[in-house]
Formats: structure tokens, C-alpha cells, sequence
């Protein structure tokens, strides 16, 4: 068993590499990469290039496996208290497509995302956007889009995971752009960990103006990569992969001359991400917006939660100018969508509880909190 964590603790990098790294929680999402010397993200892992001796590490403190006072972070995102709702506090609801034309099709589902970036921009709430981008072989990694057209080279979902804050933590600490951010659950609490505590030494987490995070459930570790040549070649022509929902159960890539090819589900469960066994949040909760798929009945939509005043502002804004299309969450989706969240919860909570002889790892949250998530 695991030792139990009661307690933000103040530790550094050689703990961060043996609680984490080494012990297969890592989730790759680049929270400790890009602006330390000795940790780089690189082809799937973080690599340790040298031993650092600092007792006091921002890798360890903003890292979202270690120790996360939810209370305290939930009341600098929301000024509220934890919600035990099963996806967290918000204020809306929607389902949602893109309206421009250019975008349909491009992104994932509705291409909202794509749509609310590129409306930021124009706007002027946010300067860049960091988000991930395949390359040439279609790996994932962190990128910063600063314009419509380099947006929409990234308009596409990878399931492996990509070290996304990598790229913001490589920002120069002088800058003043406006940044929006898209990543993960994993992403957006290393993010609301470093708005809580402040960042020293590095891109001002104050110029973080917007959070957009994305459903997940789980990525798929880089070994993927290699069987996805086995089966399918090279990989070069993906422009995109898709898993449907039910009744499908395929992983599908398609590709740019419009062919579509597919692996069964069970065959690639086995590249799960080790980390993301122990992942309780299904809907990043601490974004501004979070976005997933409409689901089978609503092909070509996504859900939008709305949870912040910066969010809703934006979405309002997209609706205005007539950029973004938007009805109510149907109650059946609402009723999956909580048994989807809060299954995931009970389950991390379960693995957390054998890993750490009853403790909860990095879930710092009272019993009481607990208690009626896993029996509501």
C-alpha cells in the first residue's frame, strides 16, 4: 500500500518523480515540463534529465496527482464551495454546433471549441490559444495558435495523452498575451492549482483568461502508436479519430482521401493510461466551459457546460453573432451524463482507497463530501 496523503505538502522534484512518475500516475499533461531544466515531456513520458535537490518545487506543488485541497481551489475558480454535483458546479447546460461553415466538420462532434477559440481571438479576450496539435507521424503536443487559420490545424482529437501545459509553461514569463487554454480534466486542475497558489519564475497564470475543458474518460498510453501501425500502416493521411458512442464499439481513424478504418475497442483497452485509473473527473470541473460529445442520438452536437461568469460570456457573445447554435440538454442526456460522471468518481475512489490503505491520494476533500458522492 501506498503511504496515506492528508495534506499539501511542501515537496520537490524527487518526490514528485517517486510519487508519481515512477509509481504510473503521471498523466502526461506537461504541468512540470517547460519551464524546469531537469524535466522534459517527450514521446509519451516525462523524462528526468538530472537530479534537482530544491526541497520546494512547483512540479510537484501544481501537478494534479499530488495533493489537491479541492475546497481551496474550488473557492478561487468558483468563490464557492466544492459541488458534489456529479460533473461539478455550473450554471448551464447546452447542447451546441458550430454555425460557421468552415468549421463544420473540422473539429470534433459540433466543432465548438474551434468556435469559441476562434470568436476569443477575434474578440480579444485571449491573444493565443494553447492547445494540443498532431504532428506529421500524429503524436500529440502542446501548441500555441495564435490566429483562425493555425487554429484549425488543430482541430482534431487525439486519444493519446499530450503534455498541453508544456507548451504555456514555455511561454516567456515577460509576456503579456492573453492566453485561453483547452486541455483534459488532468490539465485543467494542474491549471486551477497554479491560479490558487500563483506561479514564480514563469508564464503569469494571471494572463490565463480562459479554461476550456474537454470530457474524457480515459487516453490511450504511447504503445498505442506501434499497433496502430501494425494495423493500419502509416499514419501520416489520419486527419482524424473518432470513438463513437454506443451502440459502436470501434477506435476509427479517418483519413483525408475519406477512406475510414477501425480497431475494436477491447483490442486497444490494454493501452489505457495507467493514470487514468485513478482519475475521479470525467468533465474537467474547474474549466470555464467544458465540452464533450452530444452523443449518438445527437451526432454532429456537443454538451456545453457553462460553469464561470467568463464562460458564459463568451457563449453569449457566440450567440449573439449568430456563431454558435445551442437548445437544452435533453433529460436523457442529463441523466447519462450524471451516471457517466459520477461512475467514474466511485470508481478512482475505489482504486484510490486499495492504493493508498483507505486515503485518497491527491483527493483532498472531507469524508463527509466523500460519503455522498459514493452513495448518492
Amino acid at each position: 500500500m501506498e503511504e496515506k496523503i492528508t495534506a499539501q505538502e511542501v515537496k520537490g522534484h524527487r518526490q514528485l518523480v517517486d510519487e508519481v512518475i515512477k509509481t504510473g500516475l503521471c498523466t502526461y499533461c506537461g504541468a512540470c515540463t517547460g519551464s524546469c531544466p531537469y524535466l522534459v515531456a517527450h514521446n509519451g513520458k516525462v523524462i528526468v534529465l538530472d537530479n534537482c535537490n530544491r526541497d520546494e518545487g512547483q512540479c510537484y506543488q501544481f501537478c494534479p496527482r499530488t495533493y489537491t485541497d479541492m475546497e481551496a481551489v474550488s473557492r478561487n475558480v468558483f468563490d464557492a464551495e466544492f459541488s458534489e454535483n456529479a460533473f461539478g458546479a455550473y450554471n448551464k447546460i447546452y447542447l451546441a454546433r458550430t454555425k460557421v461553415p468552415e468549421f463544420e466538420g473540422i473539429g470534433q462532434d459540433g466543432s465548438v471549441v474551434t468556435t469559441l477559440l476562434s470568436l476569443a481571438i477575434q474578440s480579444g479576450m485571449i491573444d493565443a490559444a494553447v492547445v494540443s496539435k498532431m504532428d506529421d507521424d500524429r503524436m500529440p503536443d502542446g501548441y500555441v495558435a495564435r490566429s483562425r487559420e493555425e487554429l484549425l490545424e488543430c482541430a482534431r482529437t487525439s486519444y493519446e495523452p499530450c503534455p498541453t501545459l508544456q507548451a504555456l509553461n514555455k511561454l516567456p514569463e515577460e509576456s503579456t498575451e492573453k492566453v485561453g487554454v483547452v486541455g483534459l480534466p488532468c490539465h485543467t486542475e494542474a491549471l486551477a492549482k497554479m491560479k490558487t497558489y500563483g506561479t514564480r519564475n514563469r508564464f503569469n497564470i494571471d494572463n490565463v483568461k480562459l479554461v476550456i475543458g474537454l470530457f474524457c474518460g480515459w487516453t490511450l498510453s504511447h504503445g498505442v502508436h506501434e499497433f496502430m501501425r501494425e494495423q493500419w500502416g502509416d499514419l501520416s493521411n489520419i486527419v482524424k479519430f473518432d470513438i463513437p458512442h454506443h451502440p459502436a464499439h470501434t477506435f476509427d481513424a479517418y483519413y483525408g482521401d475519406g477512406v475510414k478504418k477501425e480497431i475494436e475497442i477491447e483490442d486497444i483497452r490494454k493501452y489505457i493510461t495507467n493514470g487514468c485509473n485513478f482519475c475521479w473527473d470525467m468533465t474537467a470541473e474547474f474549466a470555464d466551459l467544458s465540452v464533450g460529445s452530444g452523443r449518438a442520438k445527437y451526432r454532429g452536437w456537443n454538451t456545453l457546460i457553462v460553469r464561470t461568469t467568463a464562460g458564459a460570456r463568451l457563449v453569449e457573445t457566440a450567440i449573439e453573432k449568430n456563431v454558435l447554435e445551442t437548445q437544452s440538454l435533453p433529460e436523457d442526456n442529463l441523466i447519462s451524463l450524471k451516471r457517466a460522471a459520477i461512475n467514474k468518481k466511485r470508481k478512482a475512489i475505489h482504486a484510490l482507497r486499495d492504493k493508498y490503505d483507505g486515503g485518497l491520494g491527491y483527493i483532498g476533500l472531507s469524508e463527509e463530501k466523500l460519503k455522498k458522492i459514493e452513495m448518492d
